[in-house]
């Protein structure tokens, strides 16, 4: 967590998301990143107003304007000795922010989200959902602003699949560490995929001991639906934080669907760390 992303377009959970950041990069010793990306809409030429002239003042506007922005964000919120680089980008923002993860080697994003319906696009098709997809590093999504000694609580919901979480385990155990949190590696039992406890409960400990976990607990969980039970699971224990695993052509939709993604931020407000598994 030393060079660290936040694509931000100034709203309150891209603050939020800035204000996270910066807490992890001074306890990391860490560098934030702030980029702006501008999706312009296209422009034809006309006799009254050609397209070159236009978007030149345009485009120094609207850098202008975010420096102006940036400034005002760095001075509420940030100290004299944080590590900050500001870009104001034009184009296509998943695109623009999927290259700069790969040309400045960050090896974190924060992306702020926008409460129900932010979260639903954020899963089904928006930039964040095709950030997620897509990053080759881990991505945590913010609604609320939470401080960082407060995540002492970390659930891992888990099918118990060996054959392709080393890497993402891996991420997820020194993730773990840096907060010094415990991890709650959960089982969702649901009536399609049901399995004895006796059976999983012993699943999920040769699971912890084969990758080495420390300072977990493991649990069953039983709900209606893998979703649903994420959810309340998380309830139960009042956890801080959520890591999942994700595939790369489903983004978040391969756990968190339809209305499921609503109910996450309806009723759970804190932050979710995914990772895409690439080795299917």
């Amino acid at each position: 967590m030393k060079t660290i992303l936040v694509p931000c377009d100034f709203s309150k959970q891209a603050v939020n998301a800035f204000r996270f950041a910066l807490d992890i990069a001074r306890q990391s010793g860490g560098e934030v990143h702030l980029t702006h990306v501008i999706e312009l809409p296209v422009m034809h030429d006309s006799v009254l107003m050609p397209v070159m002239s236009f978007e030149e003042v345009l485009l120094k506007e609207l850098r202008e304007k975010s420096q102006v922005e940036y400034a005002k964000l760095i001075k509420k919120y940030a100290d004299p000795k944080d590590k900050l680089k500001t870009t104001t980008q034009f184009g296509a923002p998943a695109r623009m922010i999927l290259s700069y993860i790969e040309e400045n080697k960050i090896d974190l994003v924060i992306m702020g989200t926008k409460g129900a319906s932010g979260v639903k696009e954020y899963v089904i098709g928006s930039n964040a959902e095709k950030v997620v997809r897509n990053s080759p590093v881990p991505v945590i999504a913010v609604k609320n602003y939470p401080k960082l000694s407060t995540i002492k609580d970390i659930v891992l919901p888990n099918t118990l699949h060996t054959e392709i979480q080393e890497d993402l385990l891996m991420k997820v155990k020194a993730m773990q560490n840096f907060f010094k949190a415990n991890l709650h590696i959960v089982w969702v039992n649901t009536p399609s995929n049901f399995t004895r406890d006796i059976t999983t409960n012993k699943r999920l400990q040769d699971f912890a001991k084969r990758f080495l976990f420390k300072n977990y607990t493991t649990h069953v969980f039983n709900d209606l639906y893998e979703e649903d039970g994420i959810i309340n699971f998380a309830h139960t224990i009042n956890a801080d934080m959520i890591a999942m695993g994700t595939h790369g052509r489903k983004g978040l939709a391969h756990v968190l669907s339809g209305s499921v993604a609503e109910d996450v931020v309806n009723h759970i407000d804190i932050p979710i760390w995914t990772y895409t598994m690439r080795n299917e």
